[in-house]
């Protein structure tokens, strides 16, 4: 198949550090233009990738060769940027979280919609086998009935000036295991409640959730950023337990372990524990070609892209507002 080319809208250290090379890496994709605020941050990185065009946010959006547009420019922009590409003609790869609140996602995806163009949000983690795996053994009963999830996503704190402290980061890490609860009990929440720890300047730099699923499910959430770094989940059913350490953010060379906890015998005794290897994988490669293939028709995804996105939006600003029910009319 012809690959899509790609315009970057946004010299970030994510896109440096992990998109442009899965791009690179793609046999489906290949980057066609590097846009930036300053044009000459826009040649720096065009050098680096020997992309030979470069430019504005604008150029990326008017260039007729562009199929798809990648944005990872801060949250607050996402919709603007969204929906001039999309208006455009063009599909959008946006960096999570999506945008600012649950009606900003409901115009980007009206704008995607009526355009006939595809709206992705870049969860990266979710195309890692390891999340399959977790699911194939709650799918073989080895835990049992799944009762409770709970995620943790803490990190040593940014640099002061940070663009994170802008938006703040139930939307940078806490965002990560509130979708993770979703993708593993495959449904929406049907109650949410939050609270978010926030500095002087109203940024929440920590905060904690609940969210409450169908038949009892719970998930308890848990991001903090100024802590020691954890990036786990557990999953605890009638009969085990499955765990994983490095659940998000997994170098492409880096080997996880999916660890599974039951009895043998009905005592402590009986306890046992068995552990899966997985072998590294790129995510954001796995991402990537997943968006090039459903956008091309030869392969389809596992989700809706775009209802997923307005999903998770819904949630993440159930818990940042404190409101206590995750219903939409």
């Amino acid at each position: 198949m012809k690959s899509l080319k790609i315009g970057i809208i946004g010299c970030s250290r994510i896109a440096k550090r992990s998109v442009i090379p899965a791009i690179i890496k793609s046999k489906y994709a290949e980057v066609e233009i590097i846009g930036s605020r300053s044009t000459e941050k826009a040649k720096e990185f065009a050098n680096e990738f020997n992309c030979e065009k470069f430019g504005t946010y604008e150029d990326v959006i008017s260039d007729d060769t562009v199929d798809v547009v990648y944005i990872s420019t801060p949250i607050n922009t996402h919709e603007e940027w969204s929906i001039k590409a999309t208006e455009a003609g063009k599909h959008v790869y946006v960096e999570k979280s999506s945008t600012t609140d649950f009606d900003s996602a409901m115009r980007m995806v009206e704008s995607a919609k009526e355009n006939n163009v595809r709206l992705m949000e870049g969860f990266m983690f979710r195309f890692h086998p390891q999340h399959q795996k977790v699911k194939e053994l709650i799918k073989e009963g080895k835990i049992g009935e799944v009762k409770s999830f709970n995620g943790v996503f803490g990190f040593p704190a940014f640099p002061k000036g940070d663009i994170r402290y802008d938006s703040g980061f139930l939307k940078d890490s806490g965002c990560y295991p509130i979708c993770a609860s979703r993708i593993i009990f495959d449904e929406e929440p049907s109650e949410v409640f939050g609270k978010l720890f926030k500095n002087e300047k109203y940024c929440d730099l920590s905060g904690s959730a609940i969210l409450l699923y169908k038949n009892g499910k719970t998930a308890t959430i848990s991001y903090i950023n100024g802590s020691y770094y954890q990036a786990k989940y557990e999953v605890w059913g009638t009969d085990g337990v499955i765990s994983l350490d490095r659940a998000y953010s997994v170098p492409p060379d880096f080997t996880t372990k999916v660890t599974l906890q039951y009895n043998a015998e009905n005592n402590w005794e009986g306890r046992r524990t068995e552990t899966f290897e997985i072998e590294p994988k790129d995510h954001f490669l796995e991402m990537l070609d997943t968006f090039c293939m459903e956008i091309t028709g030869t392969k389809k995804a596992p989700f809706d892209f775009e209802q997923d996105l307005l999903n998770q939006a819904n949630v993440i600003e159930l818990v940042g507002s404190g409101k206590d029910s995750a219903n939409r009319s």
